[in-house]
Order: C-alpha cells, then sequence, then structure tokens
C-alpha cells in the first residue's frame, strides 16, 4: 500500500508540473480519483469468495435479531405507515428513484422523509440540492414542519400567529443533523468525494438525498443515455460502499402526458433503461388533481412503487398539504387539507 501512495503522489505531482492542457478542476479529480482507489484496493482485499457455511451463519444471526425486535422496519423508516409496511423501510446500500411529472411533488416527497429521518430516526442526512439554493430549501423545510403557508414563508408575509410556528420549526431545524450543499452540476466523482468527507466527519451518516439526477455532470461527454447510466452506477456503488440508502429524485418524460391514463410507467423514467437496472426501490409520485382539477382526489397523492428489488409492488396514498409542501399519512374522508394552521406535530 505505501509503494501505491508513493506512486500515486508522483504521478499527481508530475500532472501538476505537466498539465498537459487539462485544466485545474481535471487534474484535482483524477488525484482524488486515485487517492480513493487505494483505499478501495486495500478495502477489497478482505473482500472475495465466503463459504456457504458463513453466509447462512450471518443469514441466520439477522434473521433471529429481527425477529426478537418484534418490528418490521428493517432499514430506516420514512414516516408513511403504509409506505414502511411495503417497503420495511429505506434498506442500507439501496439505491431508491423517486421520479414523477413536475409539480407532482417528488422533492416534498424526499424533503419530508429527509426531515423524518434526521428529526425522528436521529440519522444524519446530507442533501444535494443541484436544482434549488440552500435558503430555499430551508423556506420549505420550516414551512412543511411547521404547517405554515409556503407562499407566506417564501415572501416573508407572516402573520401574528405565524411567527411563533416558524421560531419553532427553526428550532427543531437547526438541531437536527441535516447538511446541505448547493453546488451545481456535481459530477459522480465530486458527489462521492463530499459524501466520504461528510461520513468521515459524521459517523452516523444514515441517508443521502439527490435533487436531481439529472443535473449531475457525467465525467464522459457522450450521449446523455450513456452518462446517466455512468451517474446511476456511481451511485449505486456509492450506496454500497457507504452502507446507507441514497434517494435520487428523477425527471419522467413528458411524452407520458400524450395518454389517456398519465399514471407513471417503468418506461416513462427519462434515460430510463440503466435507472431501471441499477435502482433498487422505483417510487413514482402521481396526483390527479394535476391533470384533473375536478378530480375526487384532490388532496390525495398516489405513491406507486413499481420496482422493488425485494419485496412486492403496489400503491400506497398519502395526503398531500399542497400549501405546506407536505405528504401525510393518508386519511380515508379526510384528503382535504386543513383550513386552521395546526400547531408543530408532536412527533418532531
Amino acid at each position: 500500500m505505501l509503494r501505491q501512495m508513493i506512486t500515486t503522489g508522483t504521478a499527481i505531482i508530475d500532472n501538476a508540473y505537466s498539465p498537459k492542457g487539462r485544466d485545474v478542476s481535471e487534474l484535482l479529480d483524477d488525484a482524488e480519483h486515485n487517492i480513493f482507489a487505494i483505499a478501495e484496493r486495500e478495502a477489497r482485499v478482505g473482500g472475495g469468495f465466503q463459504p456457504m457455511s458463513l453466509v447462512l451463519k450471518d443469514a441466520i444471526a439477522r434473521i433471529d435479531a429481527l425477529s426478537q425486535s418484534g418490528n418490521h422496519i428493517t432499514g430506516l423508516p420514512t414516516g408513511f405507515t403504509k409506505l414502511d409496511e411495503m417497503t420495511s423501510g429505506l434498506q442500507p446500500a439501496d439505491l431508491i428513484i423517486i421520479a414523477g411529472r413536475p409539480s407532482m411533488g417528488k422533492t416534498a416527497l424526499a424533503m419530508n422523509i429527509a426531515e423524518y429521518v434526521a428529526m425522528t430516526a436521529k440519522r444524519s442526512v446530507a442533501i444535494f440540492s443541484m436544482e434549488m439554493p440552500s435558503h430555499s430549501l430551508g423556506m420549505r423545510m420550516v414551512s412543511s414542519l411547521g404547517h405554515i403557508d409556503h407562499q407566506n414563508v417564501r415572501t416573508g408575509q407572516l402573520s401574528d400567529t405565524e411567527w411563533p410556528l416558524v421560531t419553532a420549526a427553526m428550532m427543531k431545524l437547526s438541531s437536527a443533523e441535516l447538511f446541505i450543499d448547493d453546488t451545481p452540476a456535481l459530477s459522480p466523482l465530486e458527489l462521492r468525494t463530499r459524501a466520504r468527507r461528510l461520513k468521515r466527519e459524521w459517523n452516523d451518516l444514515g441517508l443521502i438525498v439527490i435533487d436531481y439526477l439529472q443535473l449531475m455532470q457525467a465525467s464522459t461527454h457522450e450521449n446523455r443515455n450513456n452518462e446517466v447510466a455512468e451517474i446511476s452506477r456511481a451511485l449505486k456503488a456509492l450506496a454500497k460502499e457507504l452502507n446507507i440508502p441514497i434517494i435520487a429524485i428523477s425527471q419522467l418524460n413528458r411524452s407520458l402526458e400524450q395518454r389517456q391514463n398519465k399514471r407513471p410507467v417503468m418506461s416513462d423514467l427519462r434515460e430510463s433503461g440503466a435507472l431501471e437496472q441499477d435502482a433498487d426501490l422505483i417510487l413514482f409520485v402521481y396526483r390527479d388533481e394535476v391533470y384533473n382539477p375536478e378530480s375526487k382526489d384532490v388532496g390525495t397523492a398516489e405513491i406507486i412503487i413499481a420496482k422493488q428489488r425485494n419485496g412486492p409492488i403496489g400503491t400506497v396514498r398519502l395526503t398531500f398539504l399542497g400549501k405546506y409542501t407536505k405528504f401525510e399519512n393518508f386519511i380515508p374522508n379526510e384528503v382535504e387539507p386543513p383550513d386552521v394552521v395546526p400547531p408543530l406535530p408532536a412527533e418532531y
């Protein structure tokens, strides 16, 4: 390993003296890649084949531990009861895709899950927000957590009853281990480097959220399908390396809007081939009221589990409180958003 470090260090110095037309960012990416490659090779030394007897020993130990716990949630809870029942929570090393057309609430769903993991499950959460600046994301979280009209938060036009809710929400959020990086167009290598650093600093890193996948920049400039394939493979590899779930928000092709039934299917995923293959869990967010204002399902969202590598597929209904950018557990016959601003939820 020391010989590898010396060789890599020498190569980095040589490249700095003779960049051969490459800019500083390319040289830095290459240096980080080579350094981390040494650590990866060292981590793989203990890998390789295991006899079935050891595999089964580990498996039965896990089954026994789960049986003794009496808890059906084996991963990170999302805060949504029916979704957790179907998925058993967000599993370590899983790549999770949350996809939907604009205005469906895919970012809101991912942020609601992030809030719950950080504030209730007490795990650190890293959010890579490439679509909106960190302060905008912070405003959305305050609105969601405090049940405060997002338009009022965004414009600063808050009533006397809303200010205490803002203060309470901010106090709760500031004590949570939520970390936001709003650097645009990160490459998989840059994202991996930052995630590793955070993991070293905060050993309890439990979840990474990326908003959104198509805004990432691939290292190779080929056709977009190949670029997305590179990104999805890198995210799956990172989830496995850090042994935590990674949520990546994704767009859907607009062609679905030409169909009569606009509920998403797997082929609607933009650059879908690689995402279908690499993802362990794919969730589509669909709200009928976006297309049909007179829909009987106003205030209701369908979370379509289109793929689950180790579990069932199906649909979970949630209540969507649009003015708070918040999803909640669905209660039949109570799908309309409340007119009165409720107090801060006790669970937080």
